[in-house]
């Protein structure tokens, strides 16, 4: 038997030991915070708590493999870190189209490359975001940067807007129960 459609996963990537690169562990974990849930320890991917309308997990990159979680939601917000001398916004939001993308280094998988996967593999695809904040330290160590660290608060926002706005769940904690496939418009 399938699993029913679920509503959004959270999907946060990046190097938690690489300062700034692991920004996606904070935004997600204050999203949990938001959402009545405990934070996931560095050891904890998320994988073993996806039953809420607003599912989160972490990834040290994106792989192949998540194509098959991907079918199961209808939108998926991919969150990362970006170096301002590329993007100069503070939190870049765009949305991911469903192609093939050639890596820049061999061990990196872009989410629309994911995303081509998932539709490739099951026929189905879900609505994507990126949204990236810009790190200022991408050296070896952990915790955030202050400018980093300042934009976590403004990320979770944005994620419950986009959450919100797309009849996914409410901005409440209370709507972060199962929802069955009649329920997703």
């Amino acid at each position: 038997m399938t699993q029913p459609l679920r509503h959004t996963l959270v999907a946060g990537f990046g190097n938690l030991y690489r300062r700034d690169d692991g920004v996606a562990r904070f935004v997600v974990n204050a999203l949990r915070e938001h959402l009545g849930r405990p934070p996931l320890d560095p050891m904890d991917d998320g994988f073993g708590d996806l039953t809420h309308d607003v599912d989160t997990v972490l990834l040290h990159q994106l792989v192949p493999e998540l194509a098959e979680d991907l079918q199961n939601y209808s939108l998926v917000i991919f969150v990362d870190a970006h170096v301002g001398s590329s993007i100069p916004e503070p939190i870049h939001e765009e949305p991911v189209v469903v192609t093939y993308r050639t890596p820049f280094v061999s061990h990196q998988t872009h989410p629309s490359t994911v995303l081509a996967l998932t539709k490739q593999m099951f026929g189905a695809v879900p609505d994507a975001i990126l949204l990236s904040l810009i790190g200022y330290d991408f050296d070896f160590g952990e915790g955030l940067s202050e400018g980093t660290a300042a934009l976590v608060p403004q990320a979770v926002d944005r994620i419950i807007e986009l959450v919100t706005r797309s009849g996914n769940v409410s901005a409440d904690p209370a709507g972060s129960t199962p929802a069955s496939a009649g329920e997703i418009s």
